[in-house]
């Protein structure tokens, strides 16, 4: 088990998830952001990740789902 000044932020996990795994790949002047210029690939979430409770991350629902900046899931409708 980790302790908790080993574990990463949520912010740290979510450039790691992105832009760092964009970067591992050689891709990062098109994935991994959001920029333009870049494959608009990305999810609209319910909430803010970065504002809720660690403990309440698994609860978040998405909203949207964009693919090559196309909505291909709307979780409204």
């Amino acid at each position: 088990m980790l302790n908790s000044d080993e574990a990463l932020s949520v912010l740290q996990a979510l450039r790691v998830y992105t832009y760092n795994g964009a970067y591992t790949a050689f891709e990062e002047d098109e994935k991994g952001s959001l920029e333009e210029g870049k494959l608009a690939d990305m999810a609209v979430l319910s909430d803010d990740i970065l504002s809720v409770a660690s403990t309440k991350i698994r609860g978040i629902k998405i909203d949207q789902t964009y693919v090559d900046g196309r909505l291909v899931f709307d979780r409204s409708n």
